[in-house]
């Protein structure tokens, strides 16, 4: 049976991972929501984050699938599932945050940059294996590189993903892209034009639809 999670990352094919101050927090995502989004990632370098995951569950619920990022312990995996995180994000490979998240019903993305890494994940039981940081390693051509002897792996690019690349990620096999400061944009929240985060998220999504058109 399909995992409903999985099913809505894979159909939103973005996922922006919030970073920065938790005062700025709550106005970026309200500005990346308006633009379209559905699907975000609080990660642990966040101050409070498990505070902001469970206010961000108690103002939006259905509406925003919640994950946490920046996970590499047993303990903030669970402080993060119970404050209401449906999917748990590293940015390497940690089996015992892996096996935990598992445990507890909710779906897995660690992260990997190597063959070995990537396909240790996937055998370890992971979702989708975040790679990271992907445009360090060429981008677009690495992650076609990876699913030429892997087609089987469902891969999220995360690190220097734009709205220029997205297209060129999908295509060369991306399920979905983890964007961070070109989208989550604190700048704009200070200067009192977020505005400019929604138009932003619009493109993302736009240029994803497009993509897979």
């Amino acid at each position: 049976m399909a995992n409903p999670v999985i099913e809505q990352m894979k159909s939103a094919g973005l996922i922006p991972v919030l970073r920065g101050s938790q005062q700025d927090a709550y106005a970026l995502v309200e500005a990346m929501v308006a633009g379209g989004i559905t699907v975000m990632e609080v990660t642990m370098t966040v101050p409070g984050a498990v505070d902001v995951l469970r206010k961000l569950k108690d103002i939006y619920g259905d509406r925003l699938l919640l994950g946490s990022g920046t996970v590499t312990t047993v303990e903030q995996c669970v402080a993060t599932i119970e404050a209401g995180a449906e999917f748990v994000v590293s940015p390497s490979l940690h089996l015992d945050v892996i096996a935990k998240t598992k445990e507890l019903g909710k779906v897995s993305m660690p992260g990997g940059l190597t063959p070995t890494e990537v396909i240790t994940a996937w055998n370890a039981g992971a979702d989708f294996v975040k790679i990271f940081p992907c445009s360090a390693m060429g981008g677009a051509s690495y992650l076609k590189a990876l699913k030429a002897p892997f087609p089987q792996l469902k891969l999220i690019p995360t690190g220097g993903v734009t709205v220029d690349t997205a297209a060129d990620f999908i295509r060369a096999g991306a399920e979905a892209l983890g964007v961070g400061s070109d989208l989550v944009n604190a700048a704009a929240v200070k200067n009192g034009t977020p505005e400019i985060i929604t138009k932003t998220a619009r493109a993302y999504v736009e240029a994803i639809a497009k993509a897979r058109a």
